[in-house]
């Protein structure tokens, strides 16, 4: 059978978490609020996350100062607004004031990955009118580069394919997002958006001529279509196979400092490294927090060779950054190498499923592959990938941008 082969685990109609999804997103998250285990296991503790002050994702708690500086980095801002602005003019009084918050409203750390709609906030895409849809993805579309915007409307796509394949596209479609605005859109001041659904979550934001897309979550169940409009779509294999590439680089010596455990199972890891929706993912929903120490080998060791593959692993993960602020985001990074950590849990052949995170001052992220949530494959497989970028310390939604560009403003 083929590492990507998820035929063997589509479920039958009568599969129970297939017959009890509901009719519709809000039937659906109405059943999911209302189930014990599910208020237990995301829904108490997001409430509790969500309440504590923003810090940004820390070693130890205590976010390090002066990383991040008010430096324009060629953000598109004119394409950008004038999207927006387009927006605006397509919607009714009542869907702005739905899309529209504050520049620095909590809301921004409301997403989640979850096909459940539990949050109900800014414009669901599949309620709005083509024309406004479109106008929609025009401000995402006018915010990344065309190989990101097309990796967001593939990861769009699958979701559709997932609902196809589930025999319930009314709660997963291609649609089924939510967008919002904070901020008004502007070629001075500060704003930004958020697009969040099933397998997807970029929040983007643009101060003082910056642009910041983080935290960014893209995933997809399966990973690829092999039937249907969407069958040339395969994504996430530039992260893994240079994650592998990487990983197999190394020296004998190296991997022994690199990898943390040979088992991506959840009961071979210590005691709550694993969870039953994150699986090994540190960073994910209401994560903006989380204490997460370095683990696996320091990158100031690597070769010239191996410094080069981490740079293009990393590379595979902020090109959905337009071609100014990726080259920005990239110089950053590389001037930081030397206290970069790079740690892997899992096999390395083949067909082995795996976890790595790559973590700097400036940026962490996560590659992880899952067991089955709507196909049955009860281990980890290939085909179902989660990723994820934060930038630490503080820079997140670009908040310690947002604190500099407001102290320099007073002055």
């Amino acid at each position: 059978m083929s590492k990507y082969d998820f035929r063997p685990y589509v479920p039958s109609p009568d599969y129970p978490r297939v017959a009890n999804l509901g009719r519709d997103p809000y039937e659906h998250a109405h059943k999911m609020a209302a189930n014990p285990h599910v208020q237990k296991l995301l829904l108490e503790p997001w409430a509790a996350l969500y309440e504590r002050p923003f810090v940004g994702v820390t070693t130890d708690g205590n976010p390090v100062k002066g990383l991040y500086s008010r430096r324009p980095n060629g953000a598109p801002l004119e394409a950008m607004t004038s999207a927006a602005a387009q927006l605006l003019t397509l919607l009714s009084p009542e869907q702005r004031k739905a899309l529209l918050f504050p520049i620095g409203a909590p809301d921004w750390r409301r997403w989640n990955n979850t096909e459940i709609y539990f949050y109900q906030y800014g414009l669901r895409l599949e309620e709005l009118s083509e024309t406004a849809r479109d106008g929609v993805l025009a401000v995402v579309q006018a915010s990344l580069s065309s190989s990101g915007y097309e990796k967001t409307r593939d990861v769009m796509r699958l979701n559709l394919f997932l609902g196809e394949l589930l025999g319930n596209t009314k709660v997963f479609g291609e649609f089924s997002y939510n967008f919002s605005i904070f901020g008004s859109p502007s070629t001075t001041e500060p704003w930004g958006w958020q697009l969040m659904g099933h397998h997807l979550a970029l929040n983007c934001v643009v101060i003082d001529g910056q642009l910041v897309l983080s935290p960014t979550f893209m995933g997809a169940e399966p990973n690829f279509a092999d039937t249907g409009p969407f069958a040339h779509v395969h994504l996430f294999q530039d992260e893994e196979n240079r994650g592998l590439a990487l990983i197999r680089a190394l020296s004998p010596d190296q991997q022994r400092q690199a990898i943390v455990n040979r088992s991506i199972l959840g009961k071979d890891q210590p005691p709550g490294r694993w969870h039953p929706a994150d699986h090994l993912h540190l960073g994910g929903a209401r994560q903006d927090n989380r204490i997460i120490p370095h683990e696996g080998i320091d990158a100031a060791a690597f070769s010239s060779d191996q410094r080069r593959r981490l740079l293009d692993l990393i590379a595979a993960f902020v090109d959905p950054m337009p071609p100014g602020p990726l080259k920005a985001r990239m110089d950053e990074i590389e001037h930081h190498l030397s206290e970069t950590h790079f740690c892997w849990i899992g096999g390395t052949g083949e067909h082995s499923p795996f976890y790595y995170r790559i973590q700097s001052p400036v940026v962490m992220i996560e590659f992880d592959h899952h067991s089955g949530v709507y196909l049955t494959n009860q281990q980890p497989e290939k085909f179902h990938v989660h990723t994820l970028v934060r930038t630490p310390n503080g820079n997140d939604y670009g908040i310690d941008l947002l604190r500099l560009h407001y102290e320099h403003a007073h002055k």
